[in-house]
């Protein structure tokens, strides 16, 4: 090495060491920053290609990098700085030359003058010393092995279901033969839970052909309703079908296919849809039904069309006082009947839209009808109507009222319309039960008809205590008065 003479004298003059005074921190910190600037002076008078050839050796003589000097400069180096620190404190201020304690080091020599670590070695000084703040970070916990067990490919069918039965992460796509994908498909059966099955039948159809799928499922029922349950509920139906039409169930293929006419919205096209339907393998029952529904629906688009003619004319007196509030496309049969009694029920029999024609065509019973009617009629007010529907005439000539549903829930429709007191005290005389008669006539305050069956009961008692629900001086006390200061009525109590 080629040093010059004032080079030299620089080197041998310089300390990297400082007077201690009181003023200042002896910190780790501080006295490494001073060995970095003395190791940087280092580098212009050392070089690189002779490092090599250097034996590094520490303070005490042993090989630098050695197992022994390896043992003591990590033992020595937790307390080293510390009783360092307690020297120096335990000596006088006057001693600024005295020898301080060698501060223990982890670096090699070599990587002191080359600035850089080398494989196997300690961390270079200029890599601690970096002008950045040292950051402390905590040690990474590895996830127990059974987390990653969930995505390894080692559960047999039953751990897997397991597994899936509990809400775990398990992926199905390791079973690729046929047979590890049925014995999955029975582990699932077995535990009987609907989620774990249908979660296995979504795999199997997305990995199975469907007549593989059919073929396997035709003889594991249960299987099967899970996904029949299954496909009706996500609206499947061209696999729904198709499952049908290999099962062979003529009658669920039927029903399904008429199913498909809730997402027809046009009223033509669901009318020609549900005419193919008419011929469908159903049940009687069913097929009855299909047929009504194919009809009614044809019914009404007549209807509505020409309701709607007449209402923007503006020339029918019904529509004027009560416009429509809804079309009667797709509308229920008894959503129908009541529309039709509401704005058709003086029509002819022979028209579609009367409420007779369509009583007779979808054969409505009685009970339905009167009650239908009823309720439109009592709603606009027609008292007329309401009398004519209970009149019936015998085949003397001699009329009589009768109602199918009953004269109490009568009254408690007029009611529900604000029937007026008259026509309620009518129809509560008509209740038969005597209990029931009284509850209602109590309930709506028809008074006459309370103390006219008191009066019958011949029951004193009941009428003085009638008496006081009444309001003073109405016409209703001073007919209790005169009852009960009759002498023609034999009183029981």
């Amino acid at each position: 090495m080629n040093r010059t003479k004032g080079d030299e004298e620089e080197y041998w003059n310089s300390s990297k060491f400082k007077a201690f005074t009181f003023d200042d921190e002896d910190d780790e910190l501080s006295q490494l920053k001073e060995s970095k600037r003395a190791v940087n002076s280092l580098r212009d008078f050392v070089d690189d290609d002779d490092d090599d050839d250097l034996e590094r050796v520490s303070w005490s003589g042993e090989a630098v990098g050695s197992i022994s000097w390896s043992i003591r400069e990590t033992a020595g180096n937790s307390g080293s700085t510390h009783e360092g620190r307690e020297q120096l404190k335990s000596r006088n201020s006057f001693s600024s030359y005295a020898q301080l304690p060698k501060p223990t080091s982890t670096y090699s020599l070599s990587s002191f003058f080359r600035g850089r670590t080398r494989p196997g070695s300690f961390q270079s000084l200029s890599d601690a010393l970096s002008d950045t703040p040292a950051k402390s970070y905590a040690p990474e916990l590895g996830r127990p092995k059974g987390e990653y067990r969930d995505y390894s490919n080692d559960w047999s069918p039953s751990d897997t279901v397991r597994r899936l039965r509990k809400g775990k992460v398990c992926s199905l796509e390791r079973f690729r033969s046929l047979q590890d994908k049925l014995q999955l498909l029975e582990e699932a059966v077995s535990m009987h839970d609907g989620n774990v099955i249908t979660a296995v039948l979504i795999f199997l159809k997305r990995t199975l052909s469907k007549d593989i799928l059919f073929r396997e499922l035709e003889v594991r029922q249960v299987a099967l309703r899970h996904l029949i349950h299954f496909l009706k509920e996500i609206g499947d139906q061209k696999l729904l079908l198709d499952l049908f039409r290999f099962l062979d169930r003529t009658e669920e293929l039927a029903l399904s296919h008429y199913r498909e006419h809730l997402n027809i919205q046009d009223p033509d096209k669901r009318k020609e849809f549900l005419k193919t339907c008419v011929g469908l393998p159903f049940s009687a029952e069913d097929s009855a039904h299909i047929q009504d529904h194919y009809t009614l629906l044809e019914r009404q688009i007549i209807i509505e069309a020409n309701d709607r003619h007449l209402e923007s004319a503006g020339q029918t007196e019904i529509f004027r006082k009560h416009p429509r509030k809804a079309s009667i496309l797709n509308m229920p049969l008894v959503t129908t009947l009541f529309y039709s009694c509401f704005y058709h029920y003086t029509e002819a029999e022979g028209t579609f839209s009367s409420p007779v024609n369509l009583k007779k065509t979808f054969k409505i019973p009685d009970k339905q009808y009167v009650l239908t009617a009823l309720a439109a009629r009592a709603k606009l007010r027609a008292w007329n109507d309401v009398d004519a529907l209970f009149t019936t005439k015998n085949w003397l000539g001699y009329t009589k009222k009768r109602a199918p549903i009953g004269f109490h829930r009568v009254v408690e429709i007029l009611h529900k319309n604000n029937a007026p007191v008259q026509i309620l005290q009518e129809y509560v005389n008509l209740v038969e039960d005597v209990d029931t008669k009284l509850n209602l006539a109590t309930k709506f305050k028809c008074h006459d008809v309370v103390i006219d069956t008191y009066r019958d009961l011949k029951d004193r008692q009941q009428l003085l205590a009638y008496r006081s629900k009444v309001d003073k001086g109405s016409a209703e006390e001073e007919k209790i008065d005169a009852l009960l200061s009759s002498s023609q009525i034999r009183w029981k109590n």
